[in-house]
């Protein structure tokens, strides 16, 4: 046993890779691991480009000093078009504003806090820039990405991970139907009564998500669903600033009086981007941002949560025909899309207080959320 060392530039493990997933799902997660410890990627284009990327939100100074060395001082800031928008650039493929000279305070200044401008060149970004600010976001780091040019045997990138355009979208395409149960068992709920956790396994990163089955839902009608994504704050601790709490516990307690139903509980804090993004946002609400403007200085959308998960999780619970506990239309789009039958939609309302009456108009106002009830009169 003692000589069996590997080495793994050169072995091949045939009987690992397929049960692990596709070849860019692996990719993909090893490169999110990379860039959440502050290490650089490449990215390689079809025409034998090559991009060294590392994420501006894992990075510290001598990282990004020591990157900026090895690409000859010859890097730049990806930002996306969202981002790219707040500062006053068009750049619907994103932009790259070019480093040289800028230190890097000033670079996390340009790339996610407020009161950022910046005079002189930019150019749009390429399919190799969004292919590295996607990695950065499966990683849960802000899409502003440092990147340069490379040649492919710079020495000082030889152990870097690399990704190579549209590798994302193939590993999330391979990993829609990669979600198997893992554990499942009853956990009286207050208030609630009978319920059964059921934890599935799966999907691009192999996160445990849970679906909570209250009651017995009969399955030969349209099951009360509630998709719920996770609130640290509100779910939890019982913030005021948002309605999630509420909807939470209200959500259940329907699904209880219905006669049972399935709540699925999925692992994206701050509408997808991860809960330090969340805090970052938190942070420019209380400078007067709303939510979605908060989003859009870090480089987010106004929602960038995904719902494949949720319909794997009801078609292993045997659930293909759906009530769905909502206020979200896009929600329901989104779960259709995904092959759902979502045959009807039951609003879930909450209190409307001095607190969270700004979230709510602008859920309701610029999210399109379906909220009219809680604003009559």
């Amino acid at each position: 046993m003692g000589n069996m060392m590997i080495n793994a530039k050169t072995a091949a493990v045939p009987a690992l890779l397929p049960a692990a997933g596709s070849t860019a799902a692996i990719r993909c997660e090893r490169a999110a691991a990379e860039l959440r410890y502050g290490r650089p990627v490449l990215i390689r284009g079809e025409d034998g480009a090559m991009l060294a990327a590392l994420a501006l939100d894992a990075a510290d100074q001598t990282g990004f000093d020591a990157f900026a060395a090895a690409v000859g001082n010859r890097h730049d800031l990806f930002l996306t078009a969202t981002r790219a928008a707040v500062l006053g650039l068009t750049a619907p493929t994103g932009a790259l504003v070019p480093l040289g000279g800028v230190g890097f305070a000033e670079a996390c200044h340009l790339g996610y806090l407020r009161g950022a401008f910046r005079l002189g060149d930019w150019r749009s970004g390429g399919p190799l820039e969004a292919e590295a600010a996607s990695a950065a976001r499966l990683a849960l780091l802000l899409p502003a990405v440092v990147c340069g040019r490379v040649a492919p045997d710079n020495p000082a990138f030889a152990d870097a991970v690399s990704l190579e355009p549209g590798d994302l979208e193939a590993a999330n395409l391979a990993s829609l139907g990669r979600f198997e149960v893992v554990a499942r068992t009853e956990v009286p709920l207050k208030g609630i009564g009978a319920a059964e956790f059921v934890i599935f396994r799966g999907g691009l990163a192999q996160r445990d998500q849970v679906a909570i089955v209250v009651g017995d839902p009969d399955r030969r009608q349209p099951v009360p669903v509630r998709v719920h994504s996770s609130c640290i704050t509100g779910d939890l601790f019982g913030s005021l600033k948002c309605d999630c709490g509420d909807q939470l516990r209200g959500g259940l307690k329907t699904l209880e009086e219905r006669g049972g139903g399935v709540l699925i509980y999925l692992d994206q804090e701050g509408r997808g981007t991860g809960i330090a993004a969340k805090m970052r946002a938190y942070g420019m609400q209380g400078d007067g941002l709303d939510t979605i403007d908060a989003d859009a200085q870090l480089g987010f959308g106004a929602d960038e949560r995904r719902y494949e998960a949720a319909a794997a999780m009801l078609s292993g619970l045997d659930i293909s025909r759906v009530d769905l506990l909502t206020n979200n239309p896009l929600k329901v789009a989104y779960l259709r899309a995904c092959g759902i039958d979502v045959v009807s939609r039951t609003p879930v309302l909450g209190p409307l207080t001095a607190q969270n009456t700004g979230y709510l108009r602008t859920k309701a106002r610029r999210g399109g959320h379906m909220l009219d009830q809680l604003f009559e009169g």
